[in-house]
């Protein structure tokens, strides 16, 4: 534990931090620094106190410290939290003064986060761009930017239709599903494995894994490793039989990405586009189920879901936790001393409901799309657009394809989990006019016509 951090749970808001000297920080094990850190007060970003109300958590350490708050990640790793709308602007606008990159974060360095640490599947160094800054960055961003261009003009919209309808006929029979579940949870992995030239039935295991390594954990490592596996098949097939898919695009590029760089990109790419998407589309169908007038103007054609979307991003971004940034030098941020090497964490959440920016959270920001949602910056999302693709076309197709479709429990039913990261909806039951033919199949039978293999427990 760095105690240099650790101070901070004993000071003033908006005051200069105390800091221990050299033989301070360097003193005691990891995990006598961590219990001691944990014990004068600081918040854990993971764990049941953070699973429920991350809002509140949020409102209350910017109570207690202001705009910056020093909080504790997964093995009582700390970092600071950056909960002001402005500082998350400072910081995501200026490479200088925050890195991505990840070799520079001290408690790496000093060995107090090692390679079995949850925490690296989001917040280690790899070859890729998210982790780069200057020249090395803008090449690598260049290849991946150019690629999902080329992609989303290859009729993405198409592959989204395809798969939202495999997807509704495995239900449309029954009169009721659950849209987390039986919809959103899968259907941007299904696209992207259209996308990637991987076959549609690794997109179950894909889905599973891309969603552990961003909950953390015991199991996130194992399920990093089982992407990169899946992946580095892909990469081995595409060099021997190209096609027109954002793999073979990362392998031919100008820029000359090497395996290492190639096999990071793809990982990048498929576990932020799948999680961050699968979470926005359930909050969408949340935010239209729950408001009734919403609907109606989405079905009549009267409202576009883009307005729905945007709406989301502002009050429950699909990240609501960005990681990370480290400090490149010593440097002063929302009156706390940050020290060369320390890692900072992006409330895209608590930044986008800043009472600063938003004294009523409640006020339409239909238009403002100045939201930190996709990041910022350098680093800002290059994905957003096949994002919207795929959230728009499957509402469409949804809305579509079930008539009558209304929440089928009371909306203060719906329940969130959070982790560091994120918090996704759990569940988001429906109901709908059935279509008739298909009342009597089996929940395996459904689960065969939306394209998936047979569920584990199956006989």
């Amino acid at each position: 534990m760095n105690d240099r951090l650790t101070h901070d749970a004993g000071a003033p808001r908006g005051c200069p931090v105390a800091h221990g000297d050299a033989h301070d920080r360097a003193g005691g094990s990891a995990h006598d620094r961590a219990d001691g850190a944990a014990g004068r007060g600081l918040t854990r970003l993971y764990g049941p106190g953070a699973a429920t109300d991350p809002q509140e958590l949020y409102a209350r350490l910017r109570e207690e410290y202001g705009a910056v708050a020093p909080v504790l990640l997964e093995g009582d790793v700390p970092a600071w939290l950056v909960l002001g709308y402005r500082e998350n602007r400072r910081v995501l606008d200026n490479a200088r003064q925050f890195s991505r990159d990840a070799r520079i974060w001290r408690d790496r360095k000093e060995g107090r986060v090692d390679d079995r640490s949850p925490l690296i599947p989001m917040l280690g160094w790899r070859p890729d761009c998210v982790s780069q800054d200057g020249e090395p960055h803008r090449r690598l961003r260049g290849a991946v930017t150019d690629n999902l261009r080329t992609v989303a003009a290859r009729g993405i919209r198409r592959h989204v239709a395809h798969f939202a309808h495999r997807q509704i006929d495995a239900f449309a029979g029954t009169g009721s599903a659950d849209l987390v579940g039986e919809f959103a949870e899968y259907l941007p992995m299904l696209v992207l494995t259209r996308l990637f030239g991987l076959p549609a039935a690794e997109g179950r295991n894909l889905a599973v894994s891309c969603a552990e390594v961003i909950k953390g954990g015991e199991g996130a490592l194992a399920h990093n490793d089982l992407i990169t596996r899946i992946l580095a098949d892909l990469t081995d097939r595409k060099r021997a039989e190209p096609g027109a898919d954002f793999t073979t695009g990362l392998i031919e590029h100008e820029a000359g990405l090497d395996e290492d760089e190639i096999l990071s990109h793809l990982r990048m790419v498929l576990i932020t586009a799948h999680t961050t998407t699968s979470n926005l589309l359930a909050r969408v169908l949340q935010l239209v189920l729950t408001d009734t007038s919403r609907l109606a103007g989405l079905v009549s054609g009267e409202l576009d879901v883009s307005a729905v979307v945007e709406e989301v991003l502002w009050n429950t971004p699909p990240l609501a936790v960005l990681p990370g940034r480290f400090a490149a030098v010593d440097l002063e941020l929302a009156g706390h001393r940050v020290m060369e090497g320390d890692l900072l964490v992006l409330g895209l959440g608590a930044g986008n409901l800043d009472p600063g920016i938003r004294p009523e959270a409640g006020v339409q920001v239909r238009g403002n799309q100045s939201h930190l949602a996709f990041s910022g910056g350098a680093h800002e999302c290059p994905g957003q657009g096949i994002g919207q693709a795929i959230i728009g076309t499957a509402v469409d197709v949804l809305l579509h394809r079930l008539p009558g479709l209304r929440l089928a429990v009371p909306a203060g039913e719906l329940t969130s989990t959070a982790s560091t990261w994120e918090t996704r909806l759990d569940r988001l039951p429906v109901e709908f006019a059935a279509r008739t033919g298909e009342e009597g199949r089996t929940g395996e039978e459904r689960r065969t016509a939306a394209g998936w293999p047979p569920h584990p427990s199956a006989p």
